[in-house]
């Protein structure tokens, strides 16, 4: 995130009263807001321009992330220095658009599944040896820095020693599990823009930002709740 862009999320926050963890890493929840005993997720976007920016390679984990996820979407003079208007969407409201990308990318996401169902033993076997043993250095080398150091350690199914390592039955699993993420990484659109005209759609708030924003939170919450106890 630009420095610009970064300047502008702050901005929102605080025009609508949103909480930020204080260790928030790049790729988690922009903020959030709490409302009637719910802790709702809200991801942030600004633009100067017409459309709205999404992410780099979009893909199969931000599908899942945003499935209940409400948006701000933040529309500035063309320097970026004055917010102008602001609309928001629930999770229903983007539900459209996000379905849309999904069904786009999902044969590329099915492709990588089957490639990762095709790995044996003797893939393993081929590309680190026979052996009864596989250490922590053969499956970084396979995993690379994909894992934590703590992931290595839970994933090991054997001990030799002061050592932990792998069975050729999990590194099968291991490396299916490095198949379908560098598989994967194709199964991705590059930053698809979510247009204008799909936004205007959406309520608008240009007023009272933090308090109109917890009425549109509320109807929606109320919304569902009255929908999940008429289907229960």
């Amino acid at each position: 995130m630009s420095v610009q862009d970064d300047k502008r999320e702050n901005q929102m926050v605080d025009r609508f009263n949103l909480e930020v963890p204080e260790d928030r890493k790049r790729s988690d929840i922009d903020a959030y807001l709490t409302v009637d005993g719910h802790r709702v997720a809200f991801e942030l976007k600004s633009a100067t321009s017409k459309g709205i920016s999404t992410v780099r390679d979009l893909g199969p984990n931000h599908f899942a992330k945003w499935k209940d996820i409400h948006w701000i979407f933040g529309f500035y003079n063309p320097n970026g220095t004055r917010l102008l208007e602001c609309y928001y969407a629930s999770p229903d409201d983007m539900s459209e658009w996000i379905s849309g990308k999904e069904e786009y990318v999902r044969p590329d996401v099915e492709l990588a599944e089957d490639a990762m169902r095709g790995i044996t033993a003797e893939s393993v076997i081929k590309i680190l040896g026979k052996k009864e043993f596989y250490t922590k250095k053969d499956a970084k080398w396979v995993m690379k820095n994909q894992w934590s150091a703590a992931r290595y350690g839970e994933e090991a199914d054997l001990v030799l020693g002061a050592e932990v390592g792998y069975s050729l039955d999990r590194m099968v699993s291991i490396m299916g599990e490095r198949c379908r993420y560098v598989m994967s990484r194709g199964a991705t659109l590059n930053n698809p823009h979510i247009p204008l005209r799909y936004i205007q759609k959406l309520p608008k708030i240009t007023e009272e930002h933090a308090m109109n924003l917890r009425r549109l939170v509320r109807d929606y919450l109320q919304k569902t709740s009255s929908t999940d106890e008429a289907t229960a």
